[in-house]
């Protein structure tokens, strides 16, 4: 019976005890805000008669012209730019059409074309122009179709397809495959994978 009455006297007291243990060891939720710290009054002034005299820093958009707007008619041709690292081989040029080879296929762009960012594999790029067409081998690159008939298209490689040499393409095309066939490590299966590729396209360019 002593027991008993001495563990009912204690239950409560220890049940007192931790409770107000607990609401004073209650730490603070990361979402509760410290208390606010007065403001630097000759800093904010300052601050705010240095604010008009300062320029926003420029990006490059800054420096770009400004594209035409959407026109409410599709026009009758298209404005192309295709530039590469080193120059630029159209500027503003307006053409029928363009075909890019892009990595989901051949994709003919036409004025009105819905906009688009399409990237390039190594194929053929045909500007047309009336009966005109005027072709270039590209290695790699983007195509940007805007909305307003604009078509922007950055190469890495570029070359004019009267240009190619047919015999340098099928020694380089054999010269690849051989170390293809020959490869041992997967660095070397990788380049040689590009060469052959490379030649492959260039090879159906000239023949296609």
């Amino acid at each position: 019976m002593m027991l008993r009455r001495a563990s009912c006297t204690l239950l409560p007291r220890s049940a007192a005890a931790a409770a107000a243990a607990m609401r004073t060891s209650v730490r603070p939720f990361s979402s509760d805000l410290p208390a606010e710290q007065p403001l630097d009054s000759a800093f904010v002034d300052a601050w705010k008669k240095l604010i008009p005299n300062i320029e926003p820093p420029k990006t490059p958009l800054s420096f770009m012209k400004p594209r035409p707007p959407t026109p409410s008619a599709i026009p009758s041709k298209l404005t192309v730019n295709f530039v590469l690292p080193y120059q630029s081989e159209l500027a503003s040029k307006e053409v029928d059409m363009v075909i890019v080879p892009a990595t989901t296929g051949q994709m003919g762009v036409l004025p009105g074309h819905v906009a688009t960012i399409a990237e390039l594999k190594p194929g053929i790029l045909s500007v047309h122009e009336g009966n005109d067409v005027t072709k270039y081998f590209v290695s790699s690159g983007f195509a940007f179709i805007h909305a307003n008939s604009f078509a922007d298209i950055v190469a890495v490689e570029a070359v004019p397809v009267d240009r190619i040499d047919p015999s340098l393409v099928q020694k380089g095309l054999a010269d690849f495959t051989q170390k293809l066939n020959s490869a041992s490590t997967d660095l070397e299966k990788a380049e040689a994978q590009i060469g052959v590729d490379v030649h492959s396209a260039l090879n159906s360019a000239l023949t296609g």
